[in-house]
């Protein structure tokens, strides 16, 4: 993977103070502006995510934690902004150091903030937020803060984090690591702490176009532009053969679902050809229920797995094929993992290995481009203690690292995708993910990690759709398929 897809990278403290003392140089006229964009598209994010419970309520009551300096006058413009969507919502500000402290900027966002809500604002210098509210804005400390935090500060915090409030929101970082957030928003740059802060929630990049696009990093944040060419026209003389096809190797009788869930994925990703060979007692029925892709029945061993016997089936189509995905839910029967070692040291197609099929002796013995999509338990089965970017360059592998947010390294960056969710905490989530990037792969055979990168994104955003038209809890994971073409749509308007 190169620095050419489109991503930022992610900053230490120091080099997020350089990057924006070099941008603005501490002239005020050019950081007004963008303190503004900065606290308008807080909001417009904040919104957007309220629709995972419901939607912001007219009549929605905000609690801003506003600090000194810029992160403070961030959450003020945020709140602003918000008020000014919903005329019946008011807003309760906490400065935590008197207003008299705010600094020229922040005093400015008040100013117009108190101008714009009239009576619809009360202020707090002191004194605890009492009652319910429907979001918190956490702008107290930015990253230029040094612990330790005062004991004052330190007890509103903790009280804040008793409160019941439906939605808790951090401009940039949680102040002082000690606001529990729900959702942190990164402005402008992602910062390395958060990465590892357990109070972060989840982070969303809210891109402010610090950037210019050359900027060098070994940790980077994938944007959403990164499908702008799935969702633009395709050529008017396009055929089926040109947009590759994929071979999918899966499934038994103790886990049918698996497949058929990476199909079905495989067959919204754009590919020209889906080829499936799955137990033969199964392909009747998937091919009822997926009927674009072409079913090959696989004689089964006795307890219904793939037998060795059916690799000639494979091997007739190889030299048709552009992409190989291999393991969803074939179990880990003896026959069946011999017969997929066998696949992964000759098939020399680019590969895809997933669930089962992610064992140490079968990763090591793929002689092709590779491609690996395991959670956290398979990469520590798989990788031992080694980290995710010194065993992907070990393996000369594409690993997809799922997780609370996915990363992504071919050995030489690793790459982060914050789209997505609570929503894909659900089986299936993993096979819908691999069929995808499988799917990619397919059409981009000589650029595993375009294929990668681009199946994260897409899976994510189609997961936030999802949970902000059904909530996170009662839906299926196979709804997610229904929202993947509303996120190519929508990609360029994400965060």
């Amino acid at each position: 993977m190169n620095s050419s897809l489109p991503s930022h990278p992610i900053l230490s403290l120091g080099a997020a103070g350089r990057l924006e003392a070099k941008r603005f140089g501490g002239d005020e006229t050019k950081e007004w502006p963008a303190m503004q964009q900065a606290g308008r598209a807080v909001a417009a994010a904040v919104l957007r995510d309220f629709q995972e419970i419901g939607g912001f309520p007219d009549n929605g009551r905000v609690l801003v934690l506003a600090g000194k300096g810029h992160n403070g006058a961030d959450a003020l413009v945020a709140a602003e902004s918000i008020l000014a969507t919903f005329p019946h919502a008011r807003a309760e500000v906490v400065f935590a150091f008197g207003d008299h402290a705010l600094r020229p900027l922040a005093h400015r966002a008040y100013r117009e903030l108190s101008q714009a809500a009239g009576r619809r604002l009360t202020v707090r210098s002191k004194g605890e937020p009492a009652g319910r509210y429907d979001l918190c804005l956490d702008g107290l400390f930015g990253f230029s803060f040094a612990p330790p935090v005062g004991p004052e500060v330190a007890v509103l915090l903790d009280h804040v984090n008793q409160l019941p409030i439906r939605l808790r929101a951090a401009v940039d970082l949680p102040s002082a690591g000690l606001f529990r957030a729900d959702f942190t928003y990164a402005t402008g740059s992602v910062k390395e702490p958060l990465l590892t802060d357990p109070n972060a929630g989840r982070i969303r990049y809210l891109d402010l176009g610090f950037f210019a696009g050359a900027e060098k990093g070994r940790n980077r944040v994938l944007s959403a532009s990164l499908l702008a060419s799935l969702a633009g026209l395709r050529p008017a003389g396009i055929d089926k053969r040109t947009q590759g096809h994929l071979l999918v190797v899966g499934g038994s009788r103790s886990y049918p679902g698996a497949v058929l869930m990476t199909v079905l994925s495989a067959l919204r990703s754009g590919v020209g050809l889906v080829t499936a060979f799955v137990p033969e007692s199964l392909a009747p029925a998937f091919a009822a229920r997926a009927p674009e892709a072409m079913w090959v029945g696989w004689p089964e061993t006795s307890e219904g797995g793939l037998a060795l016997e059916g690799r000639y089936l494979l091997q007739a189509r190889l030299d048709r094929a552009n992409a190989i995905v291999i393991g969803p839910g074939i179990g880990r029967e003896a026959e069946t993992y011999a017969l997929v070692a066998d696949l992964a040291e000759t098939t020399r197609l680019p590969m895809l290995l997933d669930a089962d099929a992610l064992q140490p002796d079968l990763v090591r013995a793929a002689k092709g481009p590779l491609v690996l999509t395991p959670h956290a338990g398979e990469f520590a089965r798989i990788a031992k203690t080694v980290e995710l970017r010194e065993y992907a360059r070990r393996r000369k592998a594409t690993v997809v690292l799922k997780g609370p947010f996915t990363r992504i390294s071919d050995g030489e960056s690793v790459y982060y995708s914050f789209f997505g969710g609570p929503v894909l905490a659900r089986g299936g989530s993993g096979d819908l993910l691999a069929g995808l990037i499988g799917g990619l792969l397919a059409q981009t055979p000589r650029d595993p990690a375009l294929a990668a990168g681009r199946g994260a994104v897409w899976h994510g955003i189609a997961a936030d759709l999802l949970a902000r038209a059904h909530g996170q809890a009662a839906v299926q994971t196979t709804q997610l398929l229904d929202f993947l073409s509303l996120a190519l749509r929508e990609s360029r308007d994400e965060p």
